[in-house]
């Protein structure tokens, strides 16, 4: 009797280990909660909630690029940008970024670069923001750094963060000004040179890629 309650026992506990491991896995949850390369995510501004956004327009001053400007509704298609590496760096699909990391944001609509340079934005006289470029046309004017929030070590969905453009230096921003025709009620998106509470963006909607590695705990 005893022998038989022995192999009893050493039974249940080989059946139990394997769906016990089993359970374990099946749970298991791919972490997207960071802002990973490849990913393809819309950005809101902190202050206005305006989305990033651009469109096959070009600005009718400066530059004559493609526009750049915050979108007020979050529901449209060209308010999504593919996080890509930085020209002259590296970033594998689902790699996170840390504080100072650089990088470039594609605009998956018309596959052309958020980019900044020395021309006066339309309406503020800041620093023009526009899109360039495309698939085999890029330039170090479309790097930019991620500068996180206190106390973070990479980039979440859901915290604030800044964008600093690499050459120029000047930050993301945008504000209450809107346009006109023919992008009535658009907010201007341009790059400026002070901090202030204007020049937060948050991850917000999107197909994130998830987190691989070491970050990924």
């Amino acid at each position: 009797m005893k022998n038989l309650q022995t192999i009893l026992a050493v039974g249940l506990a080989l059946l139990v280990g394997p769906l016990g491991s089993f359970a374990d896995d099946a749970v298991a949850v791919p972490d997207t909660s960071k802002v990973t390369c490849g990913s393809t995510i819309k950005l809101t501004h902190s202050a206005t909630k305006a989305r990033l956004h651009s469109h096959d327009i070009s600005y009718g001053s400066g530059s004559g690029q493609q526009s750049v400007t915050g979108f007020p509704e979050p529901n449209d298609a060209n308010s999504y940008w593919m996080v890509r590496p930085a020209v002259g760096s590296k970033c594998g699909q689902g790699e996170t970024l840390a504080n100072g990391a650089e990088f470039r944001l594609q605009h998956a609509q018309t596959k052309k670069w958020l980019h900044s340079h020395v021309h006066q934005s339309p309406m503020s006289q800041n620093q023009e923001v526009s899109c360039f470029g495309g698939e085999e046309e890029s330039n170090e004017g479309d790097n930019w750094k991620i500068e996180l929030s206190s106390g973070d070590t990479v980039w979440r969905r859901d915290k604030k963060v800044r964008l600093i453009h690499t050459v120029t230096k000047v930050i993301l921003h945008s504000h209450n000004h809107k346009f006109g025709r023919p992008i009535a009620g658009q907010h201007e998106v341009c790059g400026s040179k002070s901090r202030d509470n204007n020049n937060f963006w948050i991850a917000s909607e999107g197909i994130y890629l998830p987190a691989v590695g070491a970050d990924e705990l």
